[in-house]
């Protein structure tokens, strides 16, 4: 991947107007995947703005709609983008080509698109069209790549970035000795939990959790305060194992296999954030495994007691302290009575949001 191109360099004027084009990119991230959702912000010579955001696969891309908005306005304007600008055909026409011909004068780029059909190319384009690019760098760049995480890292590595949510009692238990989990948290942490399914292409959980529990896995507490362009905001859902007859998650996709090779193959058929909603033996199991991306762990005050309840994690865990699993702090949200603690590997970018 070639080095962002520096003229006209990122600078302190263009950070409020790339932040407001990551704010517009949050309404396409309900609809959009496997497309990224991207935000764009046209800021014209006349200093008027106009924005767009991507639309449902096979509509405009981010780009071509903030353009649209522009109108004659585009023409010597600045566009900010949160992703670069794609430099090939897909079910739409390059969003370079648009740039080009709406006579742009700048582009600035919250962070490179790691797709193999992208990588580079779209500056290169622009920038042979005489079109000056920037890329974004410091806690602006951060924001961008932290919204674009589950993206990014499927355009990187082939696998859907694997969400892990759990919820836990203070004194970490998942559920009862009999099993039952519901409900541990509160209304406000169960809808925050529909919202990740609503952004989530599939969601898994483990035979014995629908023969306990009965969920739909469906999104019903969650309601967007902004329009949506996608009508159903379910996701596919998984079970690992035999579904019952009558459960509430029928009709659902069953699997009985290695975990990874599922993962490798959900990634293959375009599933970019995979939500795990497994009980404790499939949360042990993907944590072991070394598949998950974010741990969500929704902690309620209160205790269950005792030591034969089920912990967050369930199976073997490291026989010693010196092997202690650690990843890094993320982001904190209160939920009502109930704490959303969110974890990631240490290499991953940090949510700026955090507190």
């Amino acid at each position: 991947m070639p080095p962002p191109i520096t003229d006209h360099a990122f600078g302190p004027a263009d950070e409020p107007h790339l932040r407001r084009a990551a704010a517009v990119a949050t309404a396409a991230r309900l609809h959009s995947s496997p497309n990224p959702w991207v935000g764009a912000v046209v800021v014209g010579v006349d200093g008027s703005t106009h924005v767009g955001h991507t639309a449902p696969p096979g509509g405009p891309h981010a780009e071509r709609r903030a353009l649209d908005a522009a109108g004659d306005a585009a023409r010597g304007s600045t566009v900010y983008t949160t992703l670069e600008p794609c430099s090939h055909h897909g079910r739409t026409p390059p969003c370079t080509d648009a740039l080009i011909a709406a006579g742009v004068s700048r582009v600035v780029i919250g962070t490179v698109d790691p797709d193999s059909d992208v990588a580079g190319v779209g500056i290169e384009r622009l920038d042979a069209a005489g079109i000056a690019t920037a890329c974004a760098v410091g806690t602006t760049a951060d924001l961008v790549r932290a919204q674009l995480a589950p993206y990014l890292h499927h355009r990187r590595t082939g696998r859907p970035y694997v969400v892990l949510k759990m919820a836990a009692t203070l004194d970490g238990r998942t559920a009862a000795p009999d099993g039952t989990s519901s409900w541990i948290t509160g209304a406000e942490a169960r809808a925050d939990v529909h919202r990740v399914r609503a952004e989530s292409d599939a969601v898994i959980v483990g035979a014995a959790t629908i023969r306990v529990d009965d969920p739909a896995l469906t999104v019903r507490d969650f309601h967007p305060s902004g329009p949506t362009e996608r009508p159903d905001l379910h996701p596919r859902r998984i079970v690992l194992g035999a579904v019952p007859d009558g459960a509430r998650v029928r009709p659902a996709e069953t699997y009985d296999g290695d975990i990874t090779a599922l993962v490798e193959r959900l990634g293959h058929d375009g599933v970019v954030q995979l939500l795990v909603e497994g009980g404790s033996t499939v949360a042990g199991e993907f944590h072991r495994a070394g598949l998950v991306d974010r741990y969500m762990v929704y902690v309620a005050p209160a205790l269950l007691g005792g030591d034969d309840g089920l912990p967050v994690l369930g199976g073997s865990g490291v026989p010693t302290m010196g092997e202690l699993w650690r990843g890094r702090m993320d982001r904190v949200r209160r939920l009502g009575a109930d704490v959303c603690i969110e974890v990631v590997p240490a290499d991953e970018p940090q949510d700026e949001q955090a507190n």
